[in-house]
């Protein structure tokens, strides 16, 4: 037999599981939140075209609105200003869309502080245990987050600004800069710490990793079906030529 039949059998057997890593794409999708000055992402929203009616009697279709970085979704270079003269989402290879993956648990951490930021020990720690980052793969750094599905417990906003789990300039620098991985992702709403914007630089995730030609990938769940080392993410973001992300469907092929 080939690989690929391999595989295929694999896959029937349950020998190899399909994880679904992607948060429902609805109208209650917690989104990202700007401050007031800035522009705003929007929701999703299905517009109706036909439904088995006058307006097309033998099928049903729909228009739909929504923001690149809505629900679970892929960050492309250009997305940030640091990567403006890197790719767009259209133009991100292939093969890049398959790739190994790595789950870091911090929910301990974030059950007892939801600003905990990880940091390059953590992830160091991490490697020492398990073995060395993957060439070409994946961080996913698993909190517990997208247990979070309504926009105010997503954001967990308070007086002092929004709070929830992220990684510290210093790591996020190392990874874009001093390891092999291509890209990094989060249950959270986006790839930086809900205090990121106080960060040097802020939002040091979008400015280091988008900056390095890198990758980020939000909202994520079910990490918890994951094994540390040895998942392949299978990611497929819409191709929009000129798009700086898109919605994606994030599947993890795992053994078991």
């Amino acid at each position: 037999m080939t690989l690929l039949a391999d595989l295929v059998a694999a896959l029937r057997s349950g020998t190899v599981e399909v994880v679904d890593l992607t948060a429902p794409l609805a109208a209650e999708t917690p989104i990202l939140e700007l401050p007031e000055q800035f522009g705003q992402t929007a929701s999703f929203r299905l517009e109706e075209i036909s439904r088995y009616d006058d307006r097309g009697p033998a099928w049903y279709w729909n228009n739909f609105r929504t923001g690149e970085h809505t629900g679970t979704h892929f960050d492309a270079p250009v997305h940030w200003v640091t990567g403006r003269d890197g790719a767009d989402i259209a133009a991100v290879p292939a093969g890049q869309l398959v790739a190994p993956a790595v789950v870091l648990d911090v929910t301990g951490q974030v059950t007892q502080d939801p600003d905990f930021v990880i940091t390059r020990e953590h992830v160091e720690a991490f490697a020492a245990e398990h073995g060395p980052l993957p060439d070409g793969g994946w961080l996913l750094c698993r909190t517990g987050w997208s247990a979070r599905t309504t926009q105010q417990d997503m954001i967990n906003k308070d007086d002092d600004g929004p709070h929830s789990p992220g990684v510290s300039a210093d790591c996020a620098r190392w990874i874009a800069e001093e390891t092999p991985l291509i890209g990094l992702g989060v249950e959270t709403v986006g790839t930086d710490a809900g205090a990121a914007a106080g960060f040097e630089p802020p939002f040091p995730c979008h400015s280091y990793l988008l900056g390095n030609g890198k990758y980020g990938l939000a909202q994520l769940t079910n990490l918890d079906r994951l094994p540390a080392t040895g998942g392949v993410l299978v990611t497929s973001p819409l191709k929009i030529v000129g798009g700086s992300g898109s919605p994606a469907r994030v599947l993890a092929l795992v053994e078991r």
